[in-house]
């Protein structure tokens, strides 16, 4: 059954509730008890039985405060701890805020505790992520919590661990404040995202060049803005970009930003970029930009999903502008 709990449920309000309804069937039958209410509201509410509608309360109780990263694995690979070490998560019911370098997240998530181990599912409404839904496991053991996460478009996790090209990332937390956070209101539901343009895997499986392998290995970011915003440069450090082939991965504080195979034009001036996204809501469609070189630093510009490909780098506060230098 769907539950259909209201937001930061309360126990108290639901044990009100029962009792309310004892009233009304004792109305009907005087041989009707609290058992039959309470598994009423239960029933209502989208659980099997009153102990599990309880349960399931009281976890999400025991769940509240605010986390702070203790570790983060995704895929195999291990964070560094100063990625995340200005990362936070507060919890206040049934939502959630994630405050990162990278970017703020807000949802609401849901628990099943009758699975073994606890499920998690975490819909994200507000932030890079709004629209999609990730699938997980979870262990609560007093101020410590480990969630094995299936990020957006990847199947849940069957054990605490990841590996290479898994999808999952293992987060260890720890909490620092059990009192309730403020403002965490689940986030306002955003306008839809436009869909980019669907493209033809195939078209990108293309040869290596001279200008790909220049680009392969890691780079740090030198700079950043989206639709004219710059990212504060004390966060440059928890970036980076790499690429093997013509596929890169930009990554901020663990989350990954673009995951995509690249296919560019040399021809053009600029330098046309053509990104095929491989992961999240626009997984498949194609983003269009444009790349310079300044020096040995390349700069890049790619319009939002559904926009035409900037016509040079003055209109970078209608796209996502970012500048790198490789890492020594």
């Amino acid at each position: 059954m769907d539950k259909k709990l209201p937001a930061r449920p309360n126990l108290e309000h639901l044990r009100g509730q029962a009792k309310a309804r004892l009233a009304a069937l004792k109305a009907r039958d005087r041989s009707a008890r609290l058992a039959d209410a309470q598994h009423a509201v239960a029933r209502e509410n989208g659980f099997k039985s009153w102990p599990a509608l309880t349960r399931h309360v009281e976890q999400l109780r025991a769940l509240e405060g605010e986390w702070r990263f203790s570790a983060l694995e995704v895929d195999g690979q291990t964070v560094p701890s100063a990625a995340v070490a200005h990362s936070r998560i507060l919890i206040d019911g049934d939502r959630f805020r994630t405050e990162s370098p990278e970017a703020t997240y807000e949802g609401v998530f849901a628990v099943d505790v009758e699975e073994t181990p606890a499920h998690i599912d975490i819909e994200f409404v507000e932030g890079p992520d709004a629209g999609s839904t990730c699938h997980g496991l979870y262990e609560l053991d007093g101020d410590r919590l480990t969630i094995c996460l299936g990020l957006a478009g990847s199947t849940r996790p069957k054990a605490f661990a990841t590996k290479a090209r898994s999808g999952h990332a293992l987060e260890r937390l720890r909490r620092v404040s059990a009192a309730r956070p403020h403002a965490v209101t689940g986030g306002t539901p955003q306008p839809p995202e436009p869909e980019g343009e669907r493209a033809d895997p195939a078209a990108f499986d293309i040869p290596m060049t001279p200008l790909l392998r220049r680009l392969e290995g890691e780079w740090v970011p030198v700079e950043l803005a989206t639709g004219g915003k710059p990212m504060p440069a004390k966060w440059m450090a928890y970036g980076s970009r790499v690429a093997r082939g013509n596929e890169v991965k930009v990554v901020f504080g663990g989350q990954t930003m673009v995951h995509a195979r690249v296919r560019i034009d040399e021809r053009r001036t600029p330098m046309a970029v053509d990104y095929l996204s491989l992961e999240g809501r626009q997984a498949g469609t194609v983003t269009f930009g444009i790349m310079e070189w300044i020096g040995d630093e390349v700069r890049f510009l790619m319009a939002g999903p559904g926009q035409p490909r900037p016509s040079g780098f003055d209109a970078a506060a209608t796209g996502t502008l970012s500048r790198w230098r490789r890492r020594p």
